[in-house]
Parts: structure tokens; sequence; C-alpha cells
């Protein structure tokens, strides 16, 4: 029996995917604290909302360069190697935040430290290296790993809001960077082991490149996902960055948004599982299909449907459609590339899925700034979802044009 045979899906596989849910979990903290601290950070510097909302910009444009430079970390030394940089990165950077003297020092501390050297540590490389240990349940594996990232966006939010209240904001962030130390540094002993796949794929082979499977460079292939990856999340960002503001805009309060909210990621894990267990069935190019079609179908209910009650069941219907999309790009990177470069190829596309995000959600804003109204916002986001949906039906177009002329 291979290495590959003994160690895929073992019991010591299922072992590391919960290590790996585990350090997404914390790691994900870098992401929300900034959202749930901007309006303390607002009145301890006195500046106005815009200023304040620079440090989410630059903690995504910080988590999206890192996802790559993690990836190639992970593909040259193993994953446990930028799972200890992100443990550090994120202690060094909640200090380094809750000790600022200015916005600009804060801004530093949130894109430098905490996006590009930490959360992006628990991300791509964590995904990536979950798809090199699986290969029957590759798909549920994936879900659940890439689940962490919403179960953060559960279980921080609150929890921040509790100690940032009774203690304050500054000694909270001090308080959770040395949390992510002490935590993440013993997980990451569970990584050492490197993933069970060979070093040198045979040549011919699907596994060799893209070129063998679809008929493109690997380059053009890896392009044409990136573009359906920023096309797709700016559909996505559109309810998940605006829902509270929209809520308070027809009457409901900011609230009921921040419900609407919670609930959109509490069924975007139910929907990952599921689309997880799909994409094991169908393959990860029709599952982004599947979940991109349903997106939009859920962005359209958003048109129509005003009242609180519809609101509540068309977010719940947009979390449970829109969670299964970006894991499904981490499957179809690794059907089309080699194994050895899964780091740096998912980094890549999960990078375009997060400036998808950053940039639907200022692109919404401006869109609403010059209209008055989130009507043409959420129209915008539809045609972004229609040209992710066109990209991925041209894929499929070759795959089965392919197919049928190898058989």
């Amino acid at each position: 029996m291979t290495r590959t045979e003994s160690l895929a899906e073992s019991r010591y596989a299922w072992t590391r995917l919960a290590a790996a849910l585990a350090l997404m979990t914390i790691g994900g903290s870098g992401m929300y604290a900034v959202t749930v601290v901007l309006p303390r950070v607002q009145a301890d510097f006195g500046i106005g909302r815009a200023d304040a909302s620079l440090p989410y910009t630059f903690t995504m444009i910080g988590f999206g360069l890192g996802g790559i430079l993690m990836g190639r970390l992970a593909d040259r030394y193993g994953v446990m190697v930028p799972v200890i940089v992100g443990a550090l990165g994120l202690c060094t950077g909640f200090v380094a935040a809750g000790s600022a003297g200015s916005i600009w020092q804060f801004n530093l501390a949130q894109g430098m430290l905490i996006g590009l050297l930490g959360t992006s540590a628990t991300f791509a490389p964590l995904v990536a290296d979950i798809s090199l240990w699986f290969t029957r349940r590759r798909g549920i594996a994936v879900a659940i790993c890439i689940s962490g990232n919403y179960l953060a966006g559960t279980i921080w939010p609150p929890l921040m809001q509790h100690y940032i209240d009774s203690a304050g904001w500054r000694q909270t962030f001090v308080g959770i960077g040395l949390f992510c130390l002490l935590t993440m540094l013993p997980l990451a002993l569970f990584l050492r082991p490197r993933p069970p796949v060979p070093e040198r794929p045979a040549a011919g082979t699907a596994a060799a490149g893209a070129e063998g499977t679809l008929g493109l460079a690997p380059g053009t292939l890896l392009m044409l996902l990136c573009v359906a990856g920023v096309a797709c999340c700016v559909a996505m960002s559109m309810p998940q960055v605006h829902i509270v503001a929209y809520c308070g805009d027809l009457g409901f309060g900011p609230a009921r948004g921040a419900q609407m909210l919670s609930l959109m990621l509490g069924f975007g894990i139910v929907s990952r599982l599921t689309f997880g267990w799909i994409s094991d069935h169908i393959g990860g190019l029709r599952t982004l299909l599947l979940g991109s079609t349903l997106q939009c179908v859920a962005l359209l209910l958003f048109l129509p449907f005003k009242g609180l009650v519809s609101l509540y069941l068309v977010s719940a219907l947009f979390g449970l459609f829109q969670g299964g999309i970006v894991p499904a790009y981490a499957l179809i990177v690794r059907e089309h590339f080699t194994a050895r470069e899964a780091g740096a190829r998912v980094g890549t596309v999960l990078m375009a899925t997060l400036f998808g995000m950053a940039l639907g959600g200022w692109m919404s804003g401006a869109i609403f700034d010059a209209t008055g109204s989130y009507r043409a916002a959420f129209v915008n986001g539809i045609a972004w979802n229609l040209l992710n949906i066109g990209i991925v039906l041209a894929l499929l177009y070759r795959v089965r044009g392919r197919t049928a002329l190898a058989a």
C-alpha cells in the first residue's frame, strides 16, 4: 500500500481537518474584528465614517495578497509554516492595533499584520492543504474546512462586542491577539506531516496541467477563474455588506439588518456543507454553475420583496444558495492543476474572490450615492453574476467538447 493510499481519508486526515477548521475559525477573528470595532475607532480617533471604513479595505486587500504569499510558503515548506507565521502576525497585529495612536497606525496594523501576515494564513493555505488529504470525499472536506470562515463570523462578533462593552476595544484587541498566539501554535503542530501526494505527477495525466483537460494554457484558465471569482463575489457582496443599511433605509432599523446578516451566514454554513456533498458527485465546475445560478435567483428576489418577513426569507435563501460558491473554486483548481502548485493557485483564485467582495461593497455604496436607492446596486450585482455564469458555461462547454472528442 502506498503512502497516498494509507493516509488519504484516514483517521489522521479527519483529525487534520478538525484542526484546520479550528484554525480558520480562530484566524477569522482578524476579518470580523475591524467591522465590530468600527464605531469605537471612529469615536476614539475623531474621524468620519469613510476614514473609519478604510481599515476594512486594507484588511481585505492584505487578506487577498497574503493568500498568494502564504500559499507559496505552504507549497514549499508545508502548511504548518504559514500557520505559525499567521499566529505571530495576528498576535502582533492585534496588539499593535490596540496600541495605535492614530488611524494610520491602526490601518497599517490591520492591513500588514492582521490581513497580510495573519488571517490570510488561515484561509487559502488550509483549504488547499485539506484538498490534498482527501480523494472521494474531497468536496465535503473542503466545505467543512472553509465553513470556519462563516463560523468565525457567527462566534466572534458577539463575543468581541461583550468584551468591548465591558473592558474597552483596545484591551479586547490585545486579549484577542494573545488568545490567537496561545491557541494557534499548538494546533499548528497537528499539520506537521506533509500531504500524501506524489512530488511529480505523471506526464500526460489530467493532474499534469490544465492543458490536458480543457485545452487551455494553465495561465489562461487561472485568469478566467479569477475573473469569475471577482464577478460572483461582486454580486455576493451586495446583500452581505449592505443589508444592514438597506433595512435602515426601509425603516426596519439596523438591528433587523444585523439579524438578517447573521441569518445569511448561518445558512451559509449549511450551504457549504450541502454543496460540498453535491460537488463530490458532480464536480467543481457544475457545482459552481449551480451555486451561481441560485445566487442570481436570490438577488432577483430582493427586487420585488421589501417587507420585513419576506426579507428574512430572501436573506435565508441567499445564504443557502451562495455558501457553496467559493469552495467550488478550490475544487476546480485541484481538478485541473498539479498538486505541487495547489497552495499558490488556490490562493490566487481565492484572492480574486476577496477582491470581488471589496470591490462590490464599495461599488454598491457608490451606486447608492449616485442614485439614492439600492435597486440599481442589486441590478449591478445581477449583471456581474451573469458574467460569472457565462464564464462557467464556456468552461463546461470546453469540457464537454473535449470529452466528446476523446470518445
